[in-house]
């Protein structure tokens, strides 16, 4: 069991779920806003994306993500800033001709994809391993996009977080690892319960830590319902744990949430499992960051 939990909180995501909650954060103020009462609550990272201002859809825009991360980081409140280089992969077969891209795919460069952490150079920054499909799109990252994205991220001093979907994104990950583009003590979040990646279940989890390198700091997360779940049993099994709109939106049942509120509930599950949350200053130590 983890007794030093380091808790993140993923205060917005790259979903439209604007329509199912008003209080989605939205502006790059809203978002710095969001992440700094998530530390004063307890969470020692704060995973960030941006979301379009006027429409509140999720974006990409350089300007957004400077504009959030410079007002964390003028806030009296510490924090780790853990940016993603998730967005820009999304493909949606035309019709017509599934050989193109149809509306709605948004499909970039891995050096566009990571171009705002090397310039905003975060502590920590995401890499999604892996390719796999949601129920109209497809995220694709391919083996040769993942180096390129890893040894930019490597340039840039930036720790990346592994974001594993699923037991052939860890075989990736293990591939970079051997050619020296991840760390050997590598940041690896498994992300449970994302269709169509593994499912959110005890077994799953459990058959995902086994695949896991000797030696990395790991922790894992669910979604909806089993947001909490999955915090437990990572926390049981010595990993991480992660809460937050992006992955879930109640508090309870038709009860909407704020992320301060779902990380205080967080704070009391580690609690009264014997646990505790570790500072962002004992988080850094554990995650040897620069």
């Amino acid at each position: 069991m983890n007794t030093e939990v380091i808790l993140t909180c993923a205060v917005t995501g790259g979903s439209d779920v604007k329509d199912k909650h008003p209080g989605i954060p939205v502006t790059p103020e809203q978002i710095a806003t969001a992440a700094i009462e998530a530390a004063q609550a307890g969470a020692a990272i704060a995973h960030i994306h941006v979301r379009d201002p006027k429409t509140g859809l999720p974006g990409r825009n350089l300007e957004l993500y400077k504009e959030t991360a410079k007002l964390i980081r003028a806030s009296d409140t510490d924090i780790i800033l853990n940016i993603t280089t998730g967005m820009g992969g999304d493909l949606i077969p035309s019709k017509e001709n599934p050989a193109m891209a149809g509306p709605g795919s948004d499909m970039i460069t891995p050096a566009e994809r990571v171009q705002h952490i090397q310039v905003i150079k975060p502590e920590i920054c995401t890499l999604d391993c892996g390719s796999f499909n949601y129920s109209t799109t497809a995220y694709i990252a391919t083996m040769d996009m993942l180096r390129e994205s890893a040894r930019r991220i490597q340039q840039a001093g930036v720790r990346p977080e592994i974001e594993a979907f699923d037991l052939g994104h860890i075989w990736q990950a293990k591939q970079l690892m051997k050619e020296n583009l991840l760390d050997k003590k590598a940041l690896f979040q498994l992300c449970m319960g994302i269709p169509y990646g593994a499912e959110g279940t005890t077994r799953n989890l459990v058959t995902m830590f086994d695949a896991l390198p000797t030696g990395v700091v790991w922790g894992a997360f669910g979604i909806g319902r089993q947001e909490m779940p999955m915090l437990a049993q990572s926390v049981i099994m010595g990993g991480n744990a992660r809460v937050g709109l992006e992955d879930n939106l109640y508090l309870d049942k038709g009860v909407l949430a704020t992320n301060a509120q779902l990380v205080e509930l967080a704070k009391e599950i580690i609690e009264r499992l014997g646990a505790r949350l570790a500072t962002s200053a004992e988080a850094r130590k554990k995650l040897d960051l620069r």
